[in-house]
Formats: C-alpha cells, sequence, structure tokens
C-alpha cells in the first residue's frame, strides 16, 4: 500500500466542509459503521469512497470522517436497526444558528443525520486503498 495515496483533509471553516463534501459525494457508508462518542463529542462515520483528489483513476478506500464538538446528533428517515442498511453520502452542508452550527450529512433515500456543534472541525482520513479482488 502505497501512502502518498492516502490523504488526510481538515475543515474548519465552509471552504474545507465543502472540500470534504466533494471528497465523499458518492460515498457508502454501512449504518453500523456511524458513531456518536457523546462524552468525547466526537461523531464518525466509515466511509468507502473514490478518491477524486487525486489523477489516479478509480481507487477506493476505506476513510473515516471525523466531526469534532458535537452537542447534539438527529437523524431522519435511517432505520438504525438495520444492521444490513448502506446509504450513499450525497453531500455534507451546513447552517449557523446563533452561537452553533448544524452540520448536515445529506444521504440517498431522503434520509438524514444533523450534527450541531459549536465550531467546523471535521477531518476526512483515509485509512487504507481498498484492492479489487
Amino acid at each position: 500500500m502505497d501512502k502518498k495515496y492516502l490523504a488526510q483533509i481538515i475543515a474548519t471553516d465552509n471552504e474545507g466542509l465543502q472540500m470534504i463534501s466533494a471528497c465523499t459525494a458518492g460515498a457508502k457508508v454501512k449504518i453500523t459503521d456511524i458513531k456518536y462518542l457523546a462524552s468525547n463529542k466526537v461523531f464518525l462515520i466509515s466511509i468507502e469512497r473514490t478518491k477524486i483528489e487525486t489523477d489516479q483513476g478509480d481507487i477506493k478506500v476505506n476513510s473515516i470522517c471525523r466531526f469534532d464538538f458535537v452537542d447534539k446528533v438527529k437523524s431522519k428517515n435511517i432505520d438504525q436497526k438495520n444492521k444490513k442498511l448502506v446509504l450513499e453520502l450525497i453531500a455534507i452542508n451546513y447552517l449557523k444558528n446563533k452561537d452553533d452550527y448544524e452540520i448536515n450529512l445529506i444521504f440517498n433515500k431522503n434520509s438524514h443525520i444533523a450534527l450541531t456543534t459549536e465550531a467546523i472541525e471535521v477531518r476526512l482520513e483515509d485509512q487504507s486503498e481498498i484492492k479489487d479482488l
């Protein structure tokens, strides 16, 4: 595995968030790979995505998208009991509400997750390349 393909993108503003949104559009997310660590205020999703930020063609990677300073998580139209459910991430955007932000993870099937955060601190970190068998 060649480390140079493994990226880390850190977003602390709208521009960075748009970059992460573009890189994760179309990513596959298993419902079991979505975790909220309330005591740490960390929301994690493990995704399988195609790297668009390199010109290496269709390299698929497993990545972790980490959101910090998350106070609250709300999901809509997601059956959390369905352990086989795989969603497709369409986009990530946010709204500013008074003192905090609402980051929206928009999935296919009209489902989404809203994260209430005190700051935009999002990290997209590649874990490993997915080799076709």
